[in-house]
């Protein structure tokens, strides 16, 4: 029998273009508190970071009680855009299919660790249907901010995989530095919202078809 095997993906930009819904919360958060919103390349920029943190790079000036009004403000206008039911972000083009060919491995597990609530995390795997798809599920509310390597810690804790036995899929530096912090394989995407050429990851993948066979290469078939 082989040994079992993890692999994590972050969500937002890898699995899930969810760039949209994240402009227009942040458009609707910032007009609450009378700022000026940033460029859509620096709000994009933040995406993997837990709220708070990513209020504290995109507003540096204020302070903590406004961060924590825009934090609550981007979690109500997510709510409204979703009681207008607009569209949630759709699966990057062949995501589903790299995620079944991964499941109907006996020794592949399947983990996420992201930077939304739980509450955003189960919205989007219900929205894919997705729910129970992956063995450990890692979000902002029991953990510091990526890069802390505290997400993948607890998956590899929760799966009993050790870390040569793991690898992280992710579209952003913070995603490449968690699993850099917690010793375990890094696969970038050139899909997502950081620069590929800055990610400096293990192996990097221009499309899901790829993904079997750089997890292969990373930490054996």
């Amino acid at each position: 029998m082989r040994d079992l095997r993890l692999v994590i993906f972050d969500v937002d930009g890898t699995l899930v273009d969810s760039q949209a819904e994240i402009m227009a919360a942040m458009t609707l958060a910032f007009q609450a508190e009378g700022l000026v919103l940033p460029d859509r390349k620096t709000v994009l920029s933040i995406v993997g970071l837990s709220l708070a943190e990513a209020f504290r790079v995109l507003c540096p000036d204020t302070d903590e009680v406004q961060r924590a009004r825009l934090v609550e403000a981007y979690k109500a206008s997510f709510m409204q855009l979703r009681s207008d039911n607009q569209e949630m972000g759709p699966l990057f083009p062949g995501a589903r299919d790299a995620l079944d060919v991964l499941r109907a491995q006996d020794h592949t597990l399947l983990a996420v660790a992201t930077g939304k609530s739980r509450r955003g995390l189960d919205k989007v795997l219900e929205r894919h249907g997705l729910t129970g798809v992956f063995h450990s599920e890692q979000v902002a509310d029991h953990h510091p901010s990526k890069p802390n390597p505290s997400m993948i810690l607890t998956a590899l804790n929760e799966t009993g995989v050790p870390p040569q036995k793991a690898v992280m899929l992710g579209d952003t530096t913070y995603d490449m530095d968690m699993a850099r912090a917690a010793g375990i394989k890094k696969i970038g995407v050139t899909w997502g919202y950081h620069a590929a050429d800055a990610l400096l990851p293990d192996a990097m993948i221009e499309d899901f078809a790829a993904l079997a066979g750089a997890v292969d290469q990373l930490i054996g078939p």
